[in-house]
Formats: structure tokens, C-alpha cells, sequence
């Protein structure tokens, strides 16, 4: 039973389980724990028959990822294109590059993703720890284990827990899945969890839903789809060097399910107006 907001209770009074949406503007049941595995695994399922594989992240080298993750905070991956343009342009998109520019020039290139100050001095802090910890080798980096190397990225100024495991998973190949606002947003509206969830939270219930996906592609290995003929394929990019490189079943499906979710809040699952017809996610969500 749902609960309009005229009808709004104190949380101390509510039954155990029900939760508000601010998206939908109601009360609705907090879904139990074995319920939200199993929707994940079909959200996956449906997604990937719609689109197919999502070649995310786009980038021909594992150092423009870590460039991309710090450059997208804040802003459209629209606006990051430009940032790394500019810098492939001068040919700067490299650990030396960034290591050897003058701070200024670096706020020059990559003003196109807004914040531009800032971000040149992270750029600059991650090259620093990269050169003191790892004698700027990103192969030394990624080669520690998965949970040290996270505490040591969060560690750094500037970096959150989504922007570490951008890093960690689509720049290292480790296996941790990336929430996002898109993956608050939808999981709000689907009635699965709240918008405000730990993030820790959200990610270990992905990585928990979708390690037996993990395991069955491992027996049975699924292959890229054509483009479909409406040309809407999710956040589908061309494939790159850093997308089509060798992933476990693992990585892979964290990397595909950030990748599709991404196309679902971009196309469909909008903040302020979202056009849930055509969604492949649409006859999962609640009813009202």
C-alpha cells in the first residue's frame, strides 16, 4: 500500500520496510534483501538484450581514464571530451605530460570540464602519489591488491568513492561496481533503495547481485549485439583500446552494468523529467 504525501507519517511510526520516494512523491515498500538480487539480475538481463555491450569507458589508454574519472566530477562527459581533446591535442594526455606542464597551462586545457583549478590540482596530486608510491608506473599501481589500493586512492585530495572505483575498475580492471546518481536515481524510483543509501551500501548490493551473472558468462561467454535499428543503444560507445582490452566475467559485468545504467539515465530515467516509454526497465517499476 502506498502513501501520498498529504498522508505522511513520522518515520517512528511507519511499518518496518516502508520507505519514501522523493522521486515518486510517496511511501512505498522498502523491497527485502533476496527481492533486490534477483531485480538487479533481471535489470541486467533486460538492459543487455535491449543494447547489448556499451564499450564503456571510452579511452585508448588507462591513464585518460583516471584523467576522465577526475575531469567528469561535476559536469556532462560532454564537456570531459573537450578537456581531453585539448590535451591530446598537445599531446599532454600522459602521466609525463601532466607531471612535466605548468600548473596554468593544465587549468588552460582543461577548463572545458568546469572546476578547472581544482581538478589541475588533483591531476597534479594523483601524479605526485603515482611518482612517490609507485615510481610513476600505473602497471606497479594497478598490480596491489584491490581493497589497499582503494583506501590509498580515497586517501587523495579530491577523490570520492565513485571517482576511486572509476579508477579501480574501468582504468585497473578491478573488480568493483561504480554507483553513480544514475544508479541512486533509478533504484529511488524502482522502489529498491533510497536515493540517500550509503554508498557502500548500493555497491556491495550490485557486486553481491551480479556475481552469479559473473559466474554464468564464465561457462557460457556472451558476444556483442548489432546496434539496433532505433540507434539507441544505452551509453553505447565505439569500441576503444581501453573497452575491448581482457577483462575477467567478474569485471566485466560490473563494467556492462555501470555502462547500461548510464544509458538508462541518460535516455530515459532524466532528474527533473523522466520518459519512462521505451525504457527496457519500465515493467520492472512499481506500481502507484
Amino acid at each position: 500500500m502506498h502513501f501520498s504525501k498529504a498522508d505522511r507519517l513520522p518515520e517512528a511510526a511507519l511499518a518496518p520496510g516502508l520507505v519514501w520516494s522523493a522521486k515518486l512523491n510517496l511511501w512505498m515498500p522498502h523491497a527485502p534483501q533476496a527481492d533486490r538480487g534477483e531485480g538487479i539480475r533481471n535489470y541486467y538481463a533486460a538492459l543487455y538484450r535491449a543494447w547489448g555491450a556499451q564499450h564503456w569507458w571510452p579511452a585508448e589508454t588507462q591513464f585518460e581514464v583516471i584523467v576522465g574519472a577526475y575531469l567528469t566530477q561535476n559536469t556532462s562527459w560532454t564537456n570531459v571530451e573537450r578537456a581531453l581533446a585539448n590535451l591530446r591535442r598537445a599531446n599532454l594526455l600522459s602521466v609525463e605530460g601532466i607531471r612535466a606542464m605548468k600548473l596554468s597551462r593544465l587549468q588552460r586545457l582543461i577548463r572545458p570540464s568546469g572546476y578547472f583549478r581544482q581538478k589541475a590540482t588533483r591531476l597534479k596530486t594523483f601524479v605526485a602519489f603515482l611518482d612517490d608510491r609507485y615510481e610513476g608506473s600505473l602497471q606497479k599501481l594497478f598490480s596491489e591488491p584491490t581493497t589497499k589500493l582503494r583506501e590509498e586512492l580515497l586517501s587523495l585530495n579530491g577523490v570520492g568513492p565513485e571517482t576511486a572505483d572509476s579508477i579501480l575498475l574501468y582504468a585497473g580492471n578491478h573488480p568493483v561496481f561504480v554507483v553513480d546518481a544514475y544508479t541512486r536515481r533509478i533504484l529511488d524510483r524502482h522502489g529498491i533503495l533510497p536515493e540517500k543509501t550509503e554508498y557502500d551500501e548500493i555497491r556491495q548490493l550490485f557486486e553481491l547481485s551480479l556475481g552469479p551473472i559473473a559466474i554464468d558468462q564464465e561457462r557460457s561467454p556472451v558476444y556483442a549485439r548489432e546496434p539496433l535499428e532505433s540507434g539507441i543503444r544505452g551509453a553505447a560507445h565505439p569500441p576503444s583500446a581501453i573497452s575491448t582490452v581482457h577483462r575477467t566475467a567478474l569485471v566485466q559485468v560490473y563494467n556492462e552494468m555501470h555502462g547500461l545504467i548510464v544509458g538508462v539515465g541518460k535516455n530515459y530515467c532524466r532528474k527533473a523529467r523522466p520518459s519512462c516509454e521505451g525504457c527496457p526497465l519500465q515493467k520492472f517499476l512499481p506500481d502507484k
